[in-house]
């Protein structure tokens, strides 16, 4: 079942069978990555994301690749609406914000404790779900961003600029700039901070 879609591919609602029955979301990337690449990328990752256990991150279990060749993740399935939607949709208040944002701090801290750096931290990217009628932010697509990534040369630039490089408005200058560099957790923190502008101004 068709759950999502975007730049990046599709997302949908599958049935795990194995190691236990489950649903989880799954997402196939779209053909034009170097399928080989994203999943060497993930397994170099696949042990310390496998070791991120916290609340507020929806685990990534799996990677691999179709029978056509493109890459896909199998995730925690999460169902709930990004938190900017959420918090203005039930008018919650500064302090109210500022709650479920200190949750959204802690599960960061948490995976960089772990050596974990999420790349693409955008509303979308923290939905918000309900526990017992309670609303509990969820991370998702940690290990994504590193696992798609691709050196940007002049020839890919113009067609796989949003596909590759996360989301140009809530970057941290030095990912925007391309440079080839690895970023390191600074630029979750800057990706932080403008989410936590929007919640509070709502721009």
């Amino acid at each position: 079942q068709l759950i999502g879609e975007g730049g990046f591919g599709v997302v949908y609602m599958a049935e795990q069978e194995e190691p236990i029955r489950r649903r989880v979301a799954l997402k196939i990337i779209k053909l034009g990555m170097d399928t080989k690449q994203v999943i060497a990328r993930f397994e170099a990752e696949r042990q310390a994301l496998a070791m991120m256990d916290h609340p507020n991150i929806a685990r990534v279990f799996d990677a691999g690749a179709t029978d056509t060749g493109r890459p896909y993740f199998v995730m925690e399935l999460v169902k709930g609406i990004p938190i900017t939607e959420y918090c203005d949709k039930n008018n919650l208040d500064t302090r109210q914000r500022l709650d479920l944002f200190i949750d959204v701090c802690k599960a960061v801290q948490h995976a960089h404790q772990k050596g974990i750096i999420h790349r693409d931290i955008k509303p979308s990217n923290v939905m918000i779900t309900l526990h017992d009628g309670k609303p509990v932010p969820k991370i998702i697509d940690f290990g994504i961003a590193k696992a798609t990534q691709q050196r940007l040369t002049e020839k890919t630039f113009f067609t796989e600029y949003r596909q590759f490089i996360g989301t140009p408005e809530y970057m941290s200058p030095e990912q925007a700039e391309m440079s080839g560099l690895d970023v390191d957790t600074r630029s979750d923190i800057y990706s932080l901070g403008i989410l936590l502008y929007e919640l509070l101004t709502g721009t």
